[in-house]
């Protein structure tokens, strides 16, 4: 008996020693009739789903000497009769699956059951850069370096044209600022370079003036400057006139924008002289020479022109009278007068055909009127156009009919029947002059009447009802105060 119950022990461990602890434990685990290679299939595949949902529960990394490896076994052509054998306490195999839990996973021992209901939690698929698409990457990319590129398009299209405005003003600024100075100079010696010709010493002037320049004294300057544009000369001290005045309006090379304009419309410099004539020293003349255009425009707009002249004066019929060039046109008051001013040293020195295509290039207009609308009632009236400073000896003969003309007029007088007609004249237009101003005078006070009338209008308007009855009644008041008869009282003797 003692040999059989050690046979049966020695077969016993002899079992244990080839059956690995997982497959004891698995086929202790499971009913009796299930496939144990099956149960471990299923085993694992349900360890695998098992790890998905327990991703976030607290884990325990197992000493991998402890953890016995899994294996699959084999259906036993011999089963056991002592399916669930009792192992012996001094057994070291039985002691493994009583190990400590922080020293295994509990993975071997979880229960599906336990959680059932519980949903499963799928963590979110990380992005991995190296999976995207090459394409993808290069699009992103040439996406983001076109907005970035487009901005700084925009930020650097900004700026340059903020720097272009800045830069075209104070390039502006800079052609201005040199214009003025270099327009300035060259004004001042345009006008310096007249004075030069015909103010200094045995020029046309210092010859018929005994006084020239702004001062008394010899120092004094020849020129007076009103303006960067505007230059006047001043002579005086001779007979038949108080004094000349010439005014040089020239271009405004100064300013920029003029010159620019003048660029596009070209305009001239020009030279005017007004010579101021003694009342005793000029007769009746009215009389006007320039181009035919400028004389046209001057019959139909100067005062006087249009007073005393009818238009254009043709020329004489008889062919032995020689005439102005055809490129100008004579306003006179009379036949008379244009034949005594315009004579024959005229003609050959300006006005003759020949003459005046070599000479009469620079000149605009004269204008001699004993009727000029002004403080001066006498007064000659010469404007010619200026050359170039390096030119100026072109116009000597147009500036010296000037003094010739201030003689010619002062000893001139008109035929007793010239005068006649232009005193009649005058006092026709001194009639017409009076009815002007008496017309004007009443018109002016016609003008206060009725401002005053709106005026009183307006401020009864503003008043109250009570004040417009007081202001009735006291005008009624007046009135019958007014319609009452005088008394005159006498006293008795």
């Amino acid at each position: 008996m003692t040999h059989v119950r050690l046979l049966i022990l020695s077969l016993l461990l002899l079992s244990l020693s080839f059956t690995p602890p997982r497959a004891a434990a698995t086929t202790d685990s499971h009913f009796e009739g299930f496939d144990a290679e099956d149960d471990v299939v299923e085993e694992d595949d349900e360890q695998t789903l098992d790890l998905h949902k327990l991703t976030d529960l607290p884990l325990t990394q197992s000493d991998p000497s402890s953890s016995p490896p899994i294996t699959t076994t084999t259906p036993d052509t011999n089963p056991d009769p002592n399916p669930n054998p009792t192992p012996s306490p001094s057994d070291p195999q039985s002691k493994t699956p009583s190990s400590s839990p922080s020293q295994t996973t509990s993975f071997d021992y979880w229960d599906e059951d336990e959680f059932e209901g519980v949903p499963i939690q799928h963590p979110a698929p990380e992005t991995d850069p190296t999976s995207i698409p090459e394409d993808a990457l290069a699009d992103q990319t040439t996406s983001e370096s076109k907005t970035t590129g487009e901005s700084k398009n925009v930020a650097v299209s900004k700026k340059s044209s903020s720097y272009k405005i800045e830069i075209v003003c104070v390039t502006f600024l800079i052609m201005f600022v040199i214009n003025y100075f270099t327009g300035k100079r060259e004004n001042e010696n345009l006008a310096l370079a007249w004075a030069a010709k015909f103010a200094t010493k045995d020029s046309i002037f210092e010859k018929n003036f005994s006084l020239l320049g702004v001062g008394e004294g010899d120092d004094s300057p020849l020129l007076l400057k009103e303006g960067q544009n505007v230059f006047k000369f001043y002579a005086s001290g001779r007979r038949y006139c108080s004094g000349l005045l010439a005014t040089m309006e020239l271009k405004s090379r100064h300013d920029l924008i003029s010159r620019f304009y003048n660029m596009i419309v070209p305009c001239k410099d020009e030279i005017s002289f007004e010579v101021y004539m003694n009342d005793e020293a000029m007769d009746h003349v009215v009389f006007a020479v320039a181009k035919k255009k400028v004389a046209k425009a001057m019959q139909k707009e100067v005062r006087d022109l249009n007073r005393f002249t009818g238009g254009l004066m043709a020329a004489p019929s008889g062919g032995g009278k020689k005439w102005v060039a055809d490129e100008l046109g004579v306003v006179s008051e009379s036949k008379e007068v244009a034949g005594d001013l315009i004579t024959d040293t005229v003609l050959e020195q300006v006005f003759g055909e020949k003459a005046f295509e070599k000479h009469g290039k620079d000149f605009i207009s004269m204008h001699f009127s004993d009727q000029h609308p002004g403080t001066h009632r006498k007064m000659l009236l010469f404007k010619f156009a200026l050359p170039d400073a390096n030119n100026m000896a072109d116009m000597t003969r147009l500036v010296a009919l000037v003094p010739y003309y201030i003689d010619l007029i002062g000893r001139y007088k008109l035929s007793p029947q010239a005068r006649s007609k232009t005193e009649a004249a005058r006092q026709k237009a001194a009639q017409e002059a009076y009815k002007e101003l008496q017309n004007a005078r009443q018109e002016a006070l016609q003008r206060k009447k009725a401002d005053r009338k709106k005026m009183i209008e307006e401020a009864d308007a503003k008043l109250s009802a009570e004040a417009i009855r007081k202001k009735e009644a006291k005008e009624r008041a007046r009135q019958m105060k007014k319609a009452v008869p005088k008394m005159k009282m006498t006293r008795g003797h």
